[in-house]
């Protein structure tokens, strides 16, 4: 069975799909290398233009594995002590929220039912978050002795604040869709029936505009949340707009536009 499902649901739209559902897609080792092949085979699919994140079954992800089912990480060397071995298996599941952040596409992710421990940290990492009115987003990395991993001390103020996170971090309360969505956790939430469609949605709406336009615009979105002043900020977007501009896809935006048509891109 293959536990992450990958497929192109639209013209331009990569959806990969978290496949356990018989465990509300709670991560095996295998699966987040798998997960990382996935992301990794977009850096440099100019035909992509949105990614899709999402689960199947009743839930979105209930984080890591617990049971002796979660297998043992390959990437971390046989006979090392506890503390090299703990270290070394965490280095590669961080590599996957960063990934999501420094891919060229904007990544939305659809919450469906539970979103807890590594999960909530994905739902963070995506650009944009949808919650279906199932999601529940819970911090149950406290279950394994510890309650914050995979960027979510880093994430989570930003998205909601300091204060805000700080409750939801050391306390693991659930919050609820509508909750998500009015504190900022997420977008907004939707019915479940009709999550996928909002999430294409948006997509469609993100893909009339120029690809490395919006590329560079969500470079310039994270890359600013830690520059040091408005004027580096500035910079950092001017640049990026030279860039675009001077594409043949910025002149086939203008054109249709003005002609009041869809634009037709092709990463010139």
């Amino acid at each position: 069975m293959d536990f992450i499902l990958v497929d192109d649901p639209a013209p331009g739209v990569r959806r990969i799909t978290l496949n356990r559902p018989e465990r509300l897609n709670a991560f095996t080792f295998d699966m987040y290398q798998a997960l990382l092949r996935a992301f990794e085979a977009l850096r440099y699919d100019l035909d992509t233009r949105v990614v899709i994140l999402t689960g199947a079954g009743r839930g979105f992800c209930s984080g890591h594995d617990m049971t002796e089912a979660v297998g043992v990480p390959a990437w971390v060397p046989p006979g090392v002590g506890p503390a090299q071995f703990t270290k070394t298996m965490l280095a590669e599941l961080a590599r996957i929220p960063v990934l999501m952040k420094t891919l060229p596409q904007p990544v939305i992710c659809a919450v469906n039912g539970a979103c807890g421990g590594i999960g909530y940290a994905f739902a963070l990492a995506a650009d944009l978050c949808l919650a279906g009115a199932s999601a529940k987003f819970i911090n149950l990395i406290h279950n394994a002795a510890t309650g914050c991993e995979g960027g979510l001390s880093w994430m989570l103020p930003r998205a909601i604040g300091a204060q805000r996170a700080a409750e939801l971090l050391l306390t693991a309360r659930p919050v609820l869709a509508d909750e998500a969505e009015r504190i900022g956790l997420c977008l907004r939430a939707v019915p479940d029936d009709q999550l996928m469609d909002e999430a294409l949605a948006l997509a469609e709406q993100i893909k009339l505009n120029v690809p490395i336009g919006v590329w560079l615009t969500k470079q310039s979105l994270w890359l600013n949340q830690g520059v040091g002043s408005l004027e580096q900020a500035i910079e950092v977007e001017h640049r990026a707009v030279f860039i675009s501009q001077s594409t043949a896809d910025a002149a086939e935006k203008k054109a249709a536009v003005a002609e009041k048509r869809t634009p037709e891109f092709r990463n010139l």
